[in-house]
């Protein structure tokens, strides 16, 4: 969102960030653009949902805009409706299936409820844009809505563009959420057949869960979490580890046609990536070489992936390389582009 925000507000619009403020949220920095946290008394559960966006239509309510934008399902009926009561433009920047979500899909009532939520919406917003190709051709066959499509993709850093030297103290690295489905258990008991280090950066909902499977497996030693780090030092660890892994269980449609920030992050860096051979990681492999797709999240399976990244020099340098080419075409400078294209045709 900080992309998008900031390419926005470059280009001449005043924009308006709005989100919630938990217990664990860092304080916020200055930005080109105008950042707002609302204090929620319920933090997750429909209480939150619900209390959220009654809240978010009544600060929408006292607030002048003409363009109002909602991330998701979970956030964007106070856009639509307080757009219709105001005669302004909605926009629905959709990155998951939301019905499709792990967290989701297992609960049949809940399910049903996203789902009649997504087709009210789909069918009555006109200005759509999501994060993948897949996703795009999903909304399309269900609701003959067209969505743009504009990647989640990192600013190719200057200090990024230089060949990488050679590491000889090598980890594997994972940054993102610690959530369920994620394929971190499986690469945790991937471990003790390896001979390298793994570090782990983030939190999420089995953080704690994540951390005791490690010290009943004595990995302690092998497997370092990092928790929460800043964007600028999450660059820099990212650039001094070996290989990335991006590995995702086929829980659903939404994942099964997601396009991760992390991979295009770890490609940033130069770095090699293992990742599932979901449709979106096939076609950008087609195009560049860069990553070891994988089948299945088998402990043999991850095994034999870093294995030969860590054995097979030649194979890793040619993935290498294709990284050095590859961010030079996937990264926001370019992507952005398309972002600035479709805020000047709304309607």
């Amino acid at each position: 969102m900080h992309r998008i925000c900031t390419s926005l507000s470059h280009s001449g619009y005043d924009v308006l960030l709005i989100g919630r403020k938990l217990s664990t949220s860092v304080p916020l920095e200055n930005k080109s653009f105008t950042q707002k946290r609302l204090n929620l008394f319920f933090t997750r559960g429909k209480g939150f949902y619900i209390e959220y966006n009654v809240r978010l239509f009544w600060y929408l309510l006292f607030k002048p805009f003409d363009v109002v934008c909602g991330i998701d399902l979970d956030t964007i009926l106070p856009c639509y409706f307080i757009s219709k009561w105001k005669h302004k433009i909605c926009v629905y920047d959709a990155h998951e299936i939301f019905p499709e979500l792990p967290e989701v899909i297992e609960r049949p009532v809940t399910k049903t409820m996203w789902l009649h939520i997504e087709k009210f919406i789909n069918r009555r917003i006109k200005n759509c844009y999501t994060v993948s190709n897949s996703l795009a051709d999903n909304f399309f066959k269900n609701y003959n809505r067209k969505f743009s499509v504009i990647r989640n993709l990192p600013y190719l850093d200057a200090s990024f563009l230089l060949k990488p030297s050679s590491n000889d103290y090598k980890y594997i690295f994972y940054q993102g959420a610690l959530n369920d489905g994620r394929g971190l258990k499986q690469l945790i008991d991937a471990m003790p057949s390896l001979q390298i280090k793994l570090k782990i950066a983030g939190e999420g909902d089995i953080s704690n869960k994540l951390r005791s499977h490690v010290v009943e497996k004595g990995l302690s030693a092998q497997i370092e979490f990092l928790g929460r780090k800043h964007p600028l030092d999450l660059k820099v660890i990212t650039l001094q580890s070996y290989i990335g892994v991006n590995l995702l269980e086929n829980k659903g449609l939404s994942y099964y046609f997601s396009l991760a920030n992390k991979f295009f992050d770890y490609i940033e860096a130069s770095i090699p990536v293992v990742t599932m051979r979901f449709p979106e990681y096939e076609k950008l492999n087609d195009e560049y070489e860069v990553a070891l797709l994988i089948d299945d999240l088998e402990t043999a399976t991850i095994v034999n992936a870093i294995q030969r990244l860590c054995d097979d020099k030649d194979y890793y340098f040619r993935l290498q390389e294709n990284c050095l080419r590859a961010r030079l075409e996937w990264n926001w400078q370019k992507e952005e582009q398309k972002l600035l294209a479709f805020y000047q045709q709304l309607q």
